[in-house]
């Protein structure tokens, strides 16, 4: 089963290597009821001075070197239709037509600071959501025949926009088909008159959402479009994108510690940060649905149904030590409630660093689990104390992990420990203001592998999986923590210059056996780690065939900061690819990828979410490689006696035998239309229904006291090329080969 949803669209994993730090949430906007209208007064000076910047520095600054002309307008052009309307179900080609005569002038239009041509577009866009969403809510109530053999559209590149609105009426008719069969079927306690319900909900939102577009926002859509026109990762932040961007890098925001999620219009809490207010609270809890908010004791509560998710987030955060006050629709039914919440500062532990050890004894068998924590400094604020040792204690509580014991000859265990490592993370503004404590993936690694040293573990793996990168100082400096000394990276920038970027520390914090576990959704930061390790030969690689493929640095420019730089207005920011990284032996990651020495059955492998599949993104190409120590760990002959081991194993495993057939599956029919017909559509869901994997899998990401390296088929064959990796290391015969 594949489900009809656009790759750029679903993507929830954020790939970005900065200066600075990672790109990891979206923006958000103010609540506009109405239609956005072209700003006036101030708000237009401020729209035409960054759109100015943002075209001056593209044109000047970018990796790419490419002039801000007909090409860029046009590729603009296709990018925001692509953008607003992916699935091609609201413009018609007429409407197409009409936005033609634009198609090389937006050039022209930006470098006067001229974005009007994106509300006009955008007006004719809300038409069409507003027409398209009345036809799909009449669509709703009708009988569906689900005997017949009709079929959809899967990939919207196949198809072209309609040339009619009998057309569109059409392929809105299959849509809610669709829709309505995907709700019976994926949950079977779902009836069909409530699937009706949520139907009329979701379209109802559809419209009620995209009316509530702010100018910023809108703004922020098109100047994206305008600068993914040049590479996909440059884009444009808004003022609370920027915010956003920034509470992620220091790993903590002010609230009451809990994620929610938009559906059918409500808003529902998804999962409650352990050890934050609303934890401690202990009175809110996942799939309440939140119906108002008041500030203070006595604040007004405000219905916020229908109301954009950024714009609840907004109303719920704020200072610690302050009150909220929620007005919850309880799960299950149990009726309506009123909380008042004191909002704390909150960890976001789920992106630091973590570890755990296996251990594998005499007799082979599984003793027991034990986690490796980090130990965080209190702060100095008695309220953020109690926060931060809570949410400590509470992450030991939920997280788990593994002790799995091998005997060696003499008689004592093999022990390994693995480090989870989800992002290349560090608090930019914390490490700017020179303060002693700022947070550090490096730090936080270090005193794990100091940790795990005590433990005596044999060997190291770190499981960079769906790690989409971050900072590139700490990328080099997490590296020399297994290196001796020598070059990490290699920088190019526009002009063509090379600059490598070193480890000049002398020694490692952890010199024995190391893996590398990575996927395809391991990129940038993660890929300088890995492509280092492996040009170094300082350990292996595992996985997916190879990395995510996103060999590009982007700089983020706050806007303001050009007008003045003491005290800025809020422009927004900028973050423009401006170099391509390479690695030292001189090949760039980009599109590429680091590929696994040893690589694993996966369908992940399959899925179109490279550099590769991305628009305009920039080609693979090479430097000169750079004089580097190349250690005795991964000769040609270890990797390849660890591979054919490997592959005996996989042969022989059921699990990986039914993942070989889903990839087979997946190959075969991932370009086919989708059946409507229920037969065979539950034939096919119950085969391969690689849009549910994807859901579950991200959602699993999302989950902040998911398990240290789990017990997976997977992970155990991880495990056992680890194992065997320690044997042959201890092989001199075999590594001196």
């Amino acid at each position: 089963m594949f489900r009809p949803i656009a790759a750029c669209a679903r993507r929830r994993l954020s790939l970005g290597l900065t200066l600075l730090g990672v790109l990891a949430v979206a923006g958000a906007g103010s609540l506009v009821m109405a239609r956005p209208t072209i700003p006036q007064g101030r708000e237009l000076r401020d729209e035409r001075n960054i759109t100015i910047f943002v075209e001056s520095l593209m044109g000047k600054r970018h990796m790419s070197q490419m002039e801000v002309d007909d090409e860029i307008s046009r590729r603009t052009m296709d990018m925001f239709l692509k953008t607003l309307d992916p699935m091609k179900l609201y413009f018609l080609q007429s409407d197409v037509d009409k936005f033609a005569s634009e198609r090389t002038k937006i050039d022209d239009y930006v470098k006067q600071g001229d974005i009007s041509v994106a509300y006009r577009i955008f007006d004719v866009f809300l038409d069409r959501v507003k027409e398209r969403t009345a036809v799909a809510q009449k669509f709703v109530d009708q009988k569906f025949d689900y005997t017949t053999d009709e079929t959809m559209a899967r990939d919207p590149k196949k198809i072209e926009w309609a040339k009619s609105r009998e057309e569109m009426d059409e392929r809105w008719r299959k849509r809610v088909k669709y829709d309505l069969l995907l709700l019976t079927t994926d949950d079977d306690k779902t009836k069909p008159e409530e699937a009706i319900e949520k139907l009329h909900k979701r379209y109802r939102s559809i419209d009620q959402r995209w009316n509530q577009t702010s100018d910023d926002e809108l703004m922020e859509i098109f100047l994206t479009s305008f600068t993914m026109s040049f590479d996909p990762h440059s884009s444009y932040m808004s003022p609370d994108s920027l915010e956003n961007f920034a509470i992620q890098m220091r790993l903590e925001l002010d609230g009451i510690g809990a994620s929610l999620e938009s559906k059918y219009g409500e808003t529902v809490v998804r999962h409650i940060v352990p050890g934050g207010a609303a934890d401690k609270d202990g009175r809110l809890k996942v799939d309440d649905v939140i119906t108002g908010v008041g500030q203070g004791n006595e604040g007004e509560l405000l219905d916020i149904t229908d109301m954009k998710l950024n714009d609840v987030v907004m109303k719920i955060r704020g200072k610690p030590g302050t009150v909220v006050r929620l007005e919850v629709k309880k799960a299950g039914g149990a009726g309506m409630a009123t909380y008042d919440i004191t909002r704390a500062r909150i960890e976001l532990k789920d992106s630091e660093a973590r570890s755990t050890m296996l251990e594998r004894g005499p007799h082979g068998e599984v003793v027991g689990e034990q986690k490796v924590p980090i130990t965080e400094d209190a702060s100095k604020d008695d309220s953020n104390k109690s926060a931060s040792n809570d949410s400590k204690d509470a992450k030991q509580e939920s997280a788990t992990s593994r002790v799995i014991e091998q005997p060696k000859a003499d008689g004592s265990v093999f022990r390994i420990g693995v480090i989870d490592l989800p992002s290349f993370y560090m608090d930019m503004e914390g490490r700017r203001n020179g303060k002693d404590d700022y947070r550090s993936a490096v730090r936080d690694v270090r005193r794990l592998l100091e940790e795990l040293k005590e433990k005596k573990v044999d060997m190291v793996v770190v499981d960079l999986r769906f790690n989409g990168g971050g900072s590139l100082p700490e990328s080099v400096e997490m590296t020399g923590l297994f290196i001796d000394q020598g070059p990490v990276v290699q920088v190019k920038g526009p002009d063509g210059r090379v600059i490598p970027h070193v480890d000049d520390k002398p020694g490692a914090v952890w010199g024995g056996p190391l893996v590398v576990l990575i996927n395809k959704f391991s990129a940038s930061a993660s890929e300088i780690f890995a492509g280092a390790i492996q040009d170094y030969g300082r350990g292996i690689i595992v996985g997916d065939h190879s990395t995510h493929g996103k060999g590009t640095v982007q700089e983020l420019e706050e806007l303001g900061r050009i007008v003045n730089q003491l005290n800025p207005p809020n422009y927004g920011a900028l973050k423009m690819t401006i170099q391509q990284f390479y690695r030292p032996g001189g090949d760039s990651t980009q599109n590429r990828g680091v590929v696994s020495d040893i690589e694993l059955p996966s369908q992940v492998s399959h899925w179109d979410i490279g550099e590769s599949d991305l628009d305009y993104a920039l080609k693979f190409d090479s430097v000169h490689p750079l004089p580097h120590q190349n250690y005795p760990d991964a000769s040609a002959s270890v990797i390849k006696e660890l591979r054919d081991r490997s592959a005996a194993r996989v042969a022989k495993s059921d699990y990986f035998k039914g993942e070989e057939k889903r990839i087979e599956r997946y190959l075969q029919r991932k370009d086919d239309p989708i059946t409507l017909n229920k037969e065979k559509f539950l034939a096919e869901k119950k085969e391969l229904n690689t849009e549910k994997e994807q859901e579950d899998l991200f959602d699993d990401l999302q989950t902040n006291d998911r398990p240290v390296f789990p017990k997976t088929p997977y992970n155990d064959e991880v495990v056992a090329i680890a194992l065997d990796y320690l044997e042959l290391l201890g092989d001199t015969r075999l590594a001196q080969r």
